[in-house]
């Protein structure tokens, strides 16, 4: 049956410029698609209760449609669509105006642009439009390529950075021999740097146009308008008459193993290993899927028990499959412990993963994987936002009804075919060796096949669409009004916001403040190896038992600490809201503290603590935090360098962990924050037993900040063979954020640098091109008068002397000049849409809820805000710019390889983009 609202969307299309009445081309589960005449698919998945829209346009050409000499190219024009058009000129200012979380990347099969807003009539209708006038009128211009080309240099640098991205890089490199997979996004160097202008708008031409795009919305909004605006500005973009080419490489089956090996200075030694196996779409990429997770995923999987647990020869494993369209991956990696030979991991982690023959999958395997899948595959379902996300890529691989088809299919997988597909594709002669032995019955992985895939959809039946959900309202008095709040006899404080939801998701988060700074004295390492191992089960429950309980309540848990506190934060369902909660408290009163996973932990620590030593984004940091310690050694707020932090985690015994547990936690300082669609009445009366009587030996009292002078200062640190370079800078002051200047200094902080409209990345990254990202933003105290700006760059080493001067005259002309109405009105604008926006997303709301706990604040606080911002003069925000922005008194800590004097290399030409993303497997 149609939706009610189809009819209308009829009769508004009928008086849209094209005067054709749109129809169905089929619904699935409540996603809709429509074609307009010129090839548009369009795919509507309205949900009323989600107050934030997303909008997706994916178009079908990535990095595997470019041809010799034209690596690159799709990511290059991701770049250049953010350029504008003749009609929209500052695109991304416009985003940053209308508070946007935007973004456009670039994967294989496909490039991908969205945005993302609290739900508007006239910021959807607008977005529409640019995404129309983008299609076909993008300037794609060689004064923007020029000052473009830094920036993405910039990125492929960022990337030459990551040993794990080279590793990946590497990988995929040394599996096919002709396919297009087997090169990077990013593109090669000399192909992006003399990219020819003609051929990229040739490309441009070619691929954006209506027949090679899906337009996805989601979220709220009114289908029936949206589809006539949709129809008005698309519709009039005429159907090209090029015919896209046909692609038809494929790699033959793999005849031997191939080994490549990678030498970079930093990083952990790490072992990665590939397979090939059939494409997304094939009726074997279920079983592939659940390979990945059986074999990589901790705790329950083999490769965590045999290489972490069993034989100590790494620190973690993981494991997954690239959802590509045509014949694929399935990878494995392994981190070793840091100076390890890394030969022993490869050989251990080879010998596991093609012993599945000896050793056959358990039905319990299959099925713990198998539920597992399937809750995150409803939480995502769940989400408007992250709908939006699955059916683009799912439209990369060849239909976007592939998303429930998998699915159906990950369901129905017998064990059986689960065994074959891993015994078929877990080979020698399918792995990787640049080496050839000869051998008498070599094996062989079946042939790669192209995928008719709409003959695998052909006997698809979707199931039931979901039930539709009431509105909900983001106002903060208005959420106020439903937010009950309690406090226990113990201290402990609960805030709980029951709400219709879609699937029924809950969003719970627990905050545990502990210690006072005395007791907390030399207790770091104990107090983060603790925190660390709360989520790896609790005296009733194991590490797999917890894991298969989690799996049981459709429950995802994260976990978060600092110096004086641990938060918990999950994800569960209404019939499990109650127990979920139950278990995220027995998770911090009765943790395990296993000595084995407790060992396990620290070696993972220290693994990271040594890959940071040599990294400049988080040397960085961690200079400029010891250039402004003021508190003594040992005290829990002084900054440790990386050589202490491994010290420390080397004397941590089990014992003082548990000591720190049974001295330190207790519900005086706890707060607990639900939102969803959950039993108030039932979980505050399943939870006061629970927290009533627990109290801790030591009782909390909140570490402060009180206001230090420090001293100006100025740090260059080297990193050798790292082709990107950091700045991190910092300044303290004197305010915190119930002060008159705190919203003043707010919005003087976005005009300056907080977003793409901001003053420090026009200069630094849009007109001048040099940096990957430029950012400004305010720590706020929320107790003392002492915040502290940051500011920041990424950037090529021999940019350092421009980015500084840029990042000077900037501050300077700000402190001269002040800002104007017009930046005033946008930032006012953006910071209310962005807060919005925020008050729209359950897990944000359920951090805010338990935050005001802490602070003994409601969200009346946040409505303060919100018309403080609104209220804000010119003359406030320049004024406390000028009170408090001193950059004579900053401190400045430059991590990269400089040189010897790297002020005296010569400058590039001006070059600029927009952030595409990490690599592998995130889509850059």
């Amino acid at each position: 049956m149609l939706k009610p609202w189809i009819a209308p969307v009829l009769a508004l299309c009928a008086a849209s410029a094209l005067a054709v009445p749109l129809k169905p081309v089929r619904t699935v589960e409540g996603v809709i698609e429509y074609r307009l005449a010129n090839g548009l698919q369009v795919l509507l998945a309205p949900d009323a209760s989600k107050p934030s829209t997303t909008v997706n346009m994916t178009y079908r050409v990535g990095s595997k449609h470019e041809n010799y000499g034209e690596t690159g190219m799709a990511h290059l024009l991701e770049h250049l669509i953010f350029k504008g058009t003749p009609t929209h000129r500052q695109v991304m200012a416009e985003f940053a105006q209308r508070g946007f979380d935007f973004n456009g990347t670039t994967w294989t099969d496909r490039t991908n642009y969205y945005a993302s807003f609290a739900a508007n009539p006239a910021d959807l209708r607008w977005y529409l439009r640019w995404q129309a006038d983008a299609m076909v009128n993008s300037l794609i211009a060689r004064k923007d390529l020029n000052t473009e080309m830094t920036v993405v240099r910039n990125e492929m640098e960022m990337g030459e950075n990551s040993p794990a991205n080279i590793v990946s890089e590497r990988l995929l490199a040394t599996m096919f021999q002709w396919h297009n997979y087997g090169k990077s996004t990013i593109g090669a160097r000399s192909d992006v740097e003399n990219v020819d202008i003609g051929r990229l708008q040739a490309f441009y031409r070619q691929y954006y146009q209506p027949d090679n795009a899906t337009l996805i919305v989601t979220g709220r909004f009114d289908p029936s308008q949206t589809l006539a605006w949709i129809t008005q500005s698309f519709g009039p973009l005429k159907k090209p008459q090029r015919t896209l080419p046909r692609l038809y490489t494929l790699d033959p089956a793999q005849d031997g193993e191939r080994q490549v090996s990678v030498r970079r200075s930093g990083g952990t030694p790490t072992v990665a290993v590939g397979y090939h196996v059939p494409a997304a779409t094939h009726p074997d990429y279920a079983a592939v899927e659940l390979l990945g997770a059986l074999m990589g995923e901790a705790p329950s999987g083999r490769l965590h028990k045999g290489l972490v647990e069993q034989h100590k020869l790494a620190t973690s494993v993981s494991g997954g499959a690239y959802a590509f369209g045509e014949p694929t991956v399935l990878s494995f990696g392994a981190d070793a412990l840091p100076g390890a030979d890394p030969q022993p991991l490869a050989q251990a982690l080879v010998a596991e993963l093609e012993a599945v023959a000896q050793r056959p999958f358990l039905a319990e395997e299959l099925e713990r994987a198998r539920k597992r899948w399937l809750n995150r595959w409803a939480q995502l379902f769940a989400d408007p936002q992250q709908i939006g996300f699955a059916l683009s890529e799912a439209v990369a691989v060849g239909d976007w009804r592939f998303f429930f088809l998998l699915r159906d299919r990950i369901q129905a997988l017998q064990l059986a075919d689960l065994q074959r597909v891993a015994q078929e594709r877990l080979l020698p002669a399918n792995r990787t060796l640049v080496l050839y032995i000869p051998t008498e019955k070599p094996q062989r992985a079946p042939a790669p096949q192209a995928v008719d895939v709409a003959d695998q959809l052909r006997t698809f039946q979707p199931a039931a669409a979901q039930a539709e959900v009431a509105a909900f309202d983001t106002d903060p008095l208005r959420i106020e009004a439903q937010v009950q709040r309690f406090e226990l006899p113990s201290g402990a404080r609960l805030a709980l916001l029951p709400k219709p939801t879609r699937g029924g998701l809950v969003k719970g988060r627990v905050q545990l403040r502990f210690g006072t700074a005395q007791s907390l004295r030399d207790q770091g390492a104990v107090s983060d190896l603790l925190a660390s191992l709360i989520n790896e089960g609790s005296e009733r429950l194991g590490r797999e038992a917890l894991r298969d309980r989690m799996d049981a309540l459709r429950m995802e848990l994260q976990l978060g600490y600092s110096a004086d506190s641990v938060i918990l934060a999950w994800t569960s369902t209404r019939e499990h809201a109650v127990a979920a909660a139950e278990l995220a408290l027995e998770l911090l009163r009765h943790p395990r503290l296993d000595p084995a996973v407790f060992e396990e932990q620290r070696q993972l620590a220290l693994a990271q603590v040594d890959a940071a030593k040599s990294e400049p984004e988080q040397l960085a940091p961690n200079a400029l935090a010891l250039a402004r310690n003021h508190f003594p050694t040992g005290d829990p707020r002084h900054a440790q360098s990386f050589a202490d932090q491994a010290a420390a985690l080397k004397a941590v015994s089990l014992d003082q962990v548990r000591e720190f547990h049974r001295r330190h936690y207790g519900a005086d300082h706890l707060r607990l924050a639900l939102v969803g669609d959950f039993d108030a009445a039932a979980l505050r009366a399943a939870l006061t037993p629970l927290l009533q009587d627990w109290r801790a030996l030591q009782p909390p009292q909140r570490l402060t900040r009180p206001w230090a002078d420090l001293p100006a200062k100025r740090l260059s640190l080297p990193t050798p063979d790292k082709q990107n370079a950091t700045l991190a800078a910092a300044l303290s002051v004197p305010v915190k954020d119930s002060d008159a200047d705190f919203v003043p200094l707010m919005l003087a902080n976005a005009i300056l640098g907080e977003s793409t409209d901001s003053r420090l990345w026009v200069r630094i990254r849009e007109k001048e091109g040099l940096s990957y990202g430029t950012w400004a933003a305010l720590d706020w105290n929320t107790q003392e008068a002492h915040s502290v700006w940051n500011f920041g760059a990424l950037f090529a080493p021999q940019n350092r002397a421009r980015v500084e001067a840029a990042l000077r005259e900037e501050l300077a002309r700000a402190l001269k000049e002040g800002f104007t109405a017009q930046e005033l009105a946008r930032a006012q604008r953006a910071q209310l849409s962005s807060r919005a926006l925020a008050r729209a997303q359950d897990g944000g709301l359920a951090a805010a809820l338990s935050s005001q706990a802490d602070l003994g604040r409601t969200l009346k606080h946040s409505a303060a805000i919100d018309a403080a911002i609104q209220n804000t003069t010119l003359e406030q925000v320049n004024a406390a710019l000028r009170r408090h922005l001193k950059p004579e008194a900053m401190q400045l800590v430059w991590a990269g390889d400089f040189g010897p004097t790297p002020e005296a290399a010569a400058p590039p030409p001006p070059q600029g983009g927009v952030s595409s993303g990490p690599a592998k497997p995130v889509p850059r």
